[in-house]
């Protein structure tokens, strides 16, 4: 990047070093770093690719926050979605600080913290929009926005070189369901005090116009609720959007349906959102699973999870009949509130065609409106703020790419504006910015109980088992003479079919005769040279009996 003026070396200036979510959607965590200060604003984790067999979640590498844990200060976190808060209870066991979020926010993490044991250990601050919270040489304001869930924030971060506006997850929606619409007075006002940088939310930026209201969802709602009268309804979206849920119920609550919300994660983010007061549930609306079948099927609507085709979801379940509950039939008319993320197309169609098999009706367009700025939006937080500096971030490469666009063509000068890498550092003060180096930065892999103990060499074993199976080849052997006293015995798994493969399977064996015959005669006693000898030889025959490799694993047994 081009320098914007001549560098004062003398001078103290601030870093920003996102550790995570400039590669993709998701895994979203930034450092702020000023003298003996560092603040980290978010700590999500990410959902593995397809080549990850077997991985569960993705979390951020934070080599750099324990390298230099004496400075960390805390974590502040914008809102509630997995993508920003889901890595927490993972970086919280290596490296403790104490959580700053709004009311729902932190009930949701403090969910995630009872979990993992962690919640006695972990020092946390509920704080207010409008309020501030001083954390070494930073102050951080929390501005209220709007989004897909309930109590976002954007994040004035003021530094002794100037503020820089970290705009969280946003859109701007003057009819939000619940609270007020999005602080763009303040936006305005910190604009007019002079703003260093704008890091601003890119995951719609190449959407031209504004993102519609969550209301007009609400509106969608009631016109299918007085369409389906004489149907159940089924109802599919993402379980942290507590607005989509409340004009569900306020939609069954007027056409006088039970609701019954089924799913893990939905009763978990439905029950604390009740707790807090984020949603209002007329009584005696909820009523139990257990339940369903004390009601008629057109007096009852079922909010569940699975609107991303997810195996193990409730709706993916009830799909595949493997739901205890709940079973589709034609009088079901089944709605999906949501859009596909990029890269579950296969499987939501999967999940429609097997509803629609059963005879149910399913609804999929005009009943989800984003959570994320458009265009206009995007021209309208930078208007208001007037930033020296352009960050886009939240976003592949191409939705940064397109903000970046729009950045330029509202008058930031080319050099301002950083489309960075994670791990890069962004040095700056009131003069300069310049891109200055790079941190460790990765990917931690979760399986099961494990974190981080699954690494390159582990996932490409489980892709080349899971593209060409795998040989053993079992031998005993006599310690005393080094003589073969039993086998070698194959066994096959994911290469071929044993019982329809016997030619094949005689032939190997026999060549495995021949190699432990050789070793034998030449006095090798070497386990790892019999070892080498058998997984060649057997290797090159494979290849060219069948042009595939599978893993070939040679075990001797010692008698």
């Amino acid at each position: 990047m081009k320098r914007t003026k001549k560098v004062n070396m003398d001078g103290s200036r601030l870093k920003v070093i996102p550790l995570g979510g400039l590669e993709q959607i998701g895994m979203n965590i930034t450092a702020f770093e000023y003298e003996d200060s560092i603040v980290v604003v978010d700590c999500g984790l990410s959902f593995p690719d397809d080549d990850m067999l077997g991985i569960d979640l993705v979390i951020p590498d934070i080599t750099y926050l324990k390298d230099n844990a004496e400075k960390v200060k805390g974590v502040v976190i914008t809102h509630g979605h997995e993508d920003h808060i889901g890595a927490l209870p993972y970086v919280l066991r290596d490296l403790n600080m104490p959580i700053y979020a709004t009311r729902l926010t932190m009930g949701l993490i403090e969910n995630k913290l009872k979990e993992h044991n962690l919640l006695g250990h972990t020092k946390r601050k509920v704080i207010k929009f409008g309020q501030s919270v001083n954390l070494g040489q930073f102050r951080i304001e929390f501005i209220k926005t709007n989004h897909s869930i309930v109590d976002a924030a954007a994040l004035a971060i003021h530094s002794p070189v100037g503020t820089v506006i970290h705009t969280g997850d946003f859109k701007v929606d003057y009819t939000p369901v619940y609270g007020e619409a999005i602080d763009l007075q303040r936006f305005a006002e910190l604009g007019k005090k002079g703003v260093l940088a704008l890091m601003c939310d890119s995951t719609n930026a190449e959407r031209k116009g504004f993102t519609q209201s969550e209301r007009t969802v609400g509106h969608t709602f009631d016109t299918i609720f007085h369409e389906h009268q004489g149907s159940r309804l089924i109802i599919a979206t993402f379980a942290s959007n507590v607005d989509r849920v409340q004009q569900i119920i306020n939609s069954a609550h007027k056409y006088g349906r039970k609701v019954v919300v089924e799913g893990r994660s939905m009763v978990n983010i439905i029950e604390t959102a009740m707790n807090l007061d984020c949603i209002s549930i007329p009584d005696n609306t909820l009523v139990d699973i257990d339940r369903l079948k004390d009601y008629p099927d057109d007096r009852t609507v079922i909010i569940t999870t699975g609107s991303q085709g997810e195996n193990m979801a409730a709706l993916s379940r009830m799909a595949s009949n493997v739901h205890r509950k709940v079973s589709i039939g034609p009088n079901d008319t089944i709605i999906f509130s949501s859009n596909p993320i990029p890269g579950n197309e296969k499987a939501v169609t999967k999940v429609i065609n097997e509803l629609e098999m059963k005879g149910a009706e399913v609804i999929f367009q005009d009943v989800h409106v984003s959570g994320h700025a458009c265009q206009e939006e995007i021209k309208l937080i930078y208007t208001l703020v007037q930033p020296q500096y352009a960050i886009p971030i939240h976003g592949e490469y191409k939705h940064r790419k397109a903000q970046a666009g729009i950045a330029a063509e509202l008058g930031i000068p080319k050099e301002n504006v950083f489309m960075m890498n994670s791990g890069d550092v962004l040095e700056m003060n009131e003069e300069t910015a310049e891109l200055t180096g790079k941190v460790p930065v990765g990917t931690i892999l979760v399986d099961g109980l494990g974190v981080g103990d699954v690494g390159n060499v582990v996932l490409r074993d489980r892709q080349h088992l899971a593209e060409d199976g795998i040989m053993i080849v079992v031998i005993a052997l006599d310690s005393a003479t080094g003589e073969v006293a039993s086998g070698p015995d194959l066994v096959s798994r994911g290469f071929v079919y044993v019982r329809e493969s016997d030619e094949l399977m005689d032939e190997a064996k026999e060549l495995m005769e021949k190699v432990l015959d050789s070793c034998t005669s030449r006095g090798c006693t070497d386990w790892g040279k019999i070892k080498t000898s058998v997984k060649d030889a057997l290797s090159d025959f494979i290849w060219k009996k069948t042009k595939r490799r599978p893993m070939i694993l040679p075990i001797i047994m010692d008698i």
